[in-house]
C-alpha cells in the first residue's frame, strides 16, 4: 500500500486532532504506519484504518502507549483502579487483575491497546517474542506496543475476533469490528474515527 503521508497527516490533523498534532502524536502515528508496512503491507487500508482508530480511542488520542486510567505511574493507576473497584464502578471485574502478584508485578492495562491480565501478557509474549511476563512494563515501549496492537488485532489474540473477520475485499464492518477489542463498547464512535482514518489513507503519492 502506497501512501502520501503528507496528505495523510494534513487530513487527520484537521479532522481528528483539532488542527494540531504534537510530536508524540506524530511519533505514534508514524510508528503504527511503519509497523503495519513491515507486517501487513498487502493487507489493505481499511484494517489499518481500524488499527489506527483503536489506538486513537484507547490512548485518548495521545497515540502514545498509556497505562490504564491514563496514570503516570503503575502506583497511581493501581490506586485509581482500587478506588473505582471499591466504589462499584467496575461492575464487570470480578478479580482485581491490577493488584501486584507475589513478585510485585501488576497486570494492569498498558499500551496502545490496553493489555490486561497475566494470561494476555503471556499470550502476547509468545506471539511477539518479547518477554512481557518478566517485565510487563515493556508493553509501554513504543515498538513493543505497536507489535502487540497490530499482531493482536490481526490474529484475534484479544477476544478471538480478528481483523480478517470484518475487513476483506467487498466488506468493511466498521461497527462490528469493535468486537476485536471490547464487544460493542463505543463501537459507533470508534467506527467514525476509523472511517476518517480510511479517508486519510486513501491517498496516493503524486
Amino acid at each position: 500500500m502506497q501512501l502520501d503521508r503528507r496528505v495523510f497527516f494534513d487530513l487527520v490533523r484537521t479532522k481528528l486532532f483539532g488542527g494540531r498534532l504534537t510530536s508524540g502524536q506524530v511519533e505514534g502515528l508514524t510508528a503504527i504506519l511503519d509497523g503495519w508496512s513491515a507486517r501487513a503491507a498487502q493487507g489493505g487500508s481499511d484494517p489499518l484504518a481500524y488499527v489506527l482508530a483503536t489506538a486513537f480511542h484507547e490512548t485518548a488520542a495521545t497515540m502514545q502507549p498509556v497505562r490504564e486510567t491514563l496514570a503516570a505511574s503503575d502506583r497511581t493507576a493501581i490506586a485509581r483502579l482500587e478506588q473505582a473497584f471499591a466504589a462499584g464502578k467496575l461492575g464487570s471485574v470480578r478479580t482485581p487483575y491490577w493488584r501486584p502478584d507475589e513478585n510485585g508485578r501488576s497486570w494492569l492495562g498498558r499500551g496502545l491497546v490496553q493489555l490486561t491480565h497475566r494470561r494476555n501478557y503471556e499470550a502476547m509474549s509468545e506471539l511477539t517474542g518479547i518477554d512481557l511476563v518478566t517485565d510487563p512494563g515493556r508493553a509501554m515501549e513504543m515498538p513493543v506496543s505497536v507489535a502487540i496492537l497490530i499482531e493482536g488485532m490481526r490474529r484475534g489474540s484479544f477476544t478471538g475476533h480478528k481483523l480478517g473477520d470484518y475487513f476483506r475485499p467487498g466488506r468493511a464492518d466498521w461497527t462490528g469490528a469493535r468486537k476485536i477489542i471490547n464487544g460493542n463498547d463505543r463501537a459507533e464512535l470508534v467506527a467514525r474515527h476509523a472511517r476518517t482514518f480510511a479517508e486519510a489513507l486513501d491517498t496516493r503519492p503524486h
